[in-house]
């Protein structure tokens, strides 16, 4: 089953719209054919997503948390976060709140993705968060080659690997074919793609090369995605 899975990026309550990265400019949703609301569990109630992907901004920015609504969406549907998680303290604090833990390279080292993944086991996603290709990171043990990457990580009890180019997220932009080839080629993990899926189109694609999943936001609010292939979290060819 290919899993198609809403995103919510959360800034001060509300859900944004993340574009490119820059967080700075981001603003409330609006225009959306789900709900003309951009308050987080209004959204999830017209939506009723099987699987969604938070993105705590102000976590991730160092200026408060969502962690009470994160909560609450998760007694709704089944989440995973991504709270800027530093340490393991972090770490036991996302999994409080959230199914599955997101360790995104931004802010997280490989030692802590590997102590994690011995203490929630099935628990833990990755995300290779990059700029232009680049693996955002701030340890030398995962500056390197997103590619050589996904193999350090294939001997760890991770879930899934999360593949998140930010300077296309919100654009529409499409997907990188061969990129992704190269990447599902050496992953022994589910991989899940992020940032810039425009339409069905490339949904077909990412499944035809062996993609296991999509993070999809703008094209939903844009009905670009239908909304019921977020219900039911499946779609075939």
């Amino acid at each position: 089953m290919f899993r198609i899975i809403f995103v919510l990026d959360i800034q001060k309550g509300t859900a944004v719209h993340a574009v490119r990265g820059e967080r700075s400019k981001y603003k409330p949703v609006t225009g959306s054919i789900i709900c003309d609301s951009s308050a987080p569990l209004d959204i999830i109630q017209a939506l009723t997503p099987v699987e969604i992907y938070i993105a705590d901004l102000d976590r991730l920015q160092h200026q408060g948390d969502n962690f009470d609504l994160i909560e609450k969406i998760s007694g709704k549907t089944r989440t995973m976060a991504d709270i800027g998680a530093e340490n393991m303290n972090d770490v036991e604090k996302c999994a409080k709140i959230a199914d599955t833990v997101i360790l995104g390279t931004e802010t997280a080292s490989f030692d802590l993705i590997e102590k994690a993944a011995v203490r929630f086991p099935g628990r833990i996603n990755v995300s290779i968060d990059m700029k232009n290709w680049k693996v955002l990171t701030k340890d030398s043990n995962m500056d390197v080659e997103p590619v050589e990457l996904v193999k350090r990580l294939n001997d760890h009890d991770i879930r899934d690997i999360i593949v998140l180019e930010l300077t296309r997220v919100g654009t529409g932009a499409g997907i990188d074919e061969g990129f992704l080839i190269d990447i599902t080629a050496v992953s022994s993990h589910d991989v899940i793609v992020g940032g810039g899926i425009k339409d069905m189109n490339d949904i077909e694609a990412l499944k035809r090369i062996g993609v296991s999943g999509a993070l999809v936001a703008t094209a939903v609010h844009s009905g670009k995605i239908p909304a019921e292939l977020i219900r039911t979290n499946s779609w075939k060819s």
